[in-house]
C-alpha cells in the first residue's frame, strides 16, 4: 500500500508544523558576523601568504628529492637483481 500526502506550506509554516525552533534571528546574526569577518580579512589579504600555504618549502623539496633518490636506488637494485637472476642457468 502506498500513500501520498501533499502539503502546500512555506518553509516557516513547515518548521512550525514539525515543531522545529525558529532560528532565523540566529542565522541572520551568524551571517552578519561572517560578513564582517570576511571584509576585515580581505583588507589584510596577502597573495604571497596564501602561496606559502600551498607551495612546498625548500626543506620539503629537499626531503622529496631525497625520497625520490631512495626510490630510484631501490628500483635500480631491483632491476639489477632481476637481471642477475635471469643470467643464472
Amino acid at each position: 500500500m502506498k500513500a501520498t500526502i501533499k502539503i502546500d506550506a512555506s518553509p516557516r509554516e513547515m518548521r512550525a508544523l514539525l515543531g522545529l525552533p525558529d532560528v532565523e534571528a540566529l542565522q541572520q546574526e551568524l551571517v552578519e558576523k561572517l560578513r564582517e569577518k570576511v571584509f576585515t580579512d580581505i583588507e589584510s589579504f596577502s597573495p604571497a601568504e596564501l602561496m606559502k600555504l600551498v607551495l612546498p618549502t625548500a626543506d620539503q623539496i629537499k626531503s622529496l628529492e631525497t625520497m625520490q633518490a631512495a626510490f630510484w636506488q631501490s628500483f635500480a637494485q631491483a632491476v639489477t637483481s632481476a637481471e642477475d637472476d635471469q643470467e643464472k642457468p
